[in-house]
């Protein structure tokens, strides 16, 4: 069995758990299982790719932890219609938070590195980040959901800007505002000193504005210039029919005008 069939089931298990122990409402059921389906559904096509090669020991870690967020996703649902239990659902965001720094320890220890495990491990921590932030919005203000959604929005807006979509260098302070962003969320979660915590929660969202803005004017900076696409057809034909290409009259031009000078200063 692949191992995203794998996971689906093991998401309708932990959500017939958290049914059986804590309780799941109508909501809390509807948006695990929509979770767990959109997770399977993707990861399916992901894994489609030419470019991927197979399913590594990171990604079962991974796969755990995206199922501990669809538990996450399915209490914070629940939690708009019924009381939920607040310390499940901080251990189920605890643990998830905690297994972040795991898979890719696993990755690079067994030489099992790949665009794909990157690219579901940031997916997952996206996906654990706004279902905190939705939780943590209800309590302290909605404006707390911009820290969950500005992924998403950097992410539509590379679909119109494409220079948006070049690969970023490596920053240390990018990743020290993504860990602190998960664990202030799941610290405001648990309702421990509203306060500050309200405090570190704009800090964070401050910080995150901060460092989205740093990356964008990165990739401003060294954006290319787009390309015709006439212009784009003519450089391939070239390219492939080298004695298509067009005359250059330039070496004749500058030596025509080289003896007008010549004959000028005569």
């Amino acid at each position: 069995m692949h191992a995203p069939s794998v996971g689906l089931l093991a998401q309708i298990a932990v959500l017939m758990t958290l049914a059986a122990t804590s309780g799941l409402g109508v909501a809390g059921w509807l948006a695990g299982l929509t979770y767990g389906a959109a997770t399977w559904a993707l990861l399916i096509r992901a894994m489609q790719q030419p470019d991927v090669t197979g399913w590594g020991p990171a990604d079962t870690v991974t796969l755990a932890r995206g199922t501990l967020v669809g538990a996450v996703t399915a209490l914070v649902a629940d939690s708009f219609f019924r009381p939920v239990p607040l310390w499940v659902l901080v251990a189920l965001a605890a643990v998830a938070l905690a297994l972040d720094g795991v898979d890719g320890q696993v990755a690079r220890r067994t030489g099992t590195c790949s665009r794909l495990g990157a690219r579901f491990d940031m997916e997952t921590d996206s996906a654990l980040v706004l279902v905190l932030s939705v939780f943590v919005a209800a309590t302290l203000g909605w404006w707390a959901l911009a820290i969950g959604v500005f992924r998403y929005v950097f992410a539509a807006a590379a679909w119109v800007a494409p220079w948006l979509r070049a690969p970023l260098p490596p920053r240390f302070s990018r990743k020290t505002v993504a860990a602190t962003q998960g664990t202030v969320l799941v610290v405001a979660a648990a309702g421990i000193a509203p306060t500050m915590v309200t405090v570190l929660v704009a800090v964070v969202l401050a910080a995150l504005l901060w460092s989205f803005g740093q990356d964008v004017h990165w990739l401003w900076r060294h954006r290319k210039p787009p390309v015709e696409p006439a212009h784009a057809e003519q450089r391939q034909m070239e390219q492939r029919h080298p004695e298509l290409a067009p005359f250059d009259n330039a070496p004749f031009e500058r030596s025509q005008v080289n003896r007008s000078q010549v004959a000028l200063s005569r």
